[in-house]
């Protein structure tokens, strides 16, 4: 077997592992019918009947992968500043983070799941995340976001 082989087996078998354990955590502590009810739901109409509508943010979160489970598990979330309606059928999001994810030194992997798992959902066009959040990253932080990274920020 060649060392390229290995590597994908063991990255596909690693991140078979992270969904599963991802999974198994979110089955226990949200039950499975309102995690159906949740993904059902449309964001742009919950959007469009009030901003601040009592699923929005569940349903956001039920689009999620794997890092949804890290969020729940370290008493992190997230908030939308700001939504645009995009020819009526996408939309535009601008995020932050909140609870301990802002201190957290594995937020900006946190943030580069949320923009692929939310770009990924067919009624979302793009994630951009608030200017502020980045000035809670170190120096270091900021320059690896900045540079290294498809995540771009935007103020509200």
């Amino acid at each position: 077997m060649e060392d390229d082989d290995l590597v994908e087996m063991y990255r596909s078998e690693s991140l078979k592992s992270i969904n599963n354990e991802a999974e198994n955590r979110l089955n226990s502590s949200i039950p499975m019918k309102e995690r159906i009810r949740l993904r059902s739901l449309s964001l742009i109409q919950l959007i469009k009947e009030n901003k601040s509508h009592v699923d929005l943010i569940p349903a956001l979160l039920e689009r999620l992968g794997p890092v949804r489970a890290a969020l729940d598990g370290h008493g992190g979330g997230i908030i939308i500043n700001n939504s645009e309606i995009v020819e009526g059928r996408l939309l535009n999001l601008i995020l932050t983070l909140n609870g301990s994810c802002i201190a957290c030194g594995a937020a900006p992997g946190t943030l580069i799941g949320i923009k692929e798992d939310l770009e990924n959902d067919s009624e979302i066009m793009s994630v951009f995340f608030d200017t502020e959040l980045l000035e809670t990253f170190d120096d270091l932080s900021k320059e690896f976001l900045v540079t290294q990274t498809n995540i771009l920020f935007k103020s509200t």
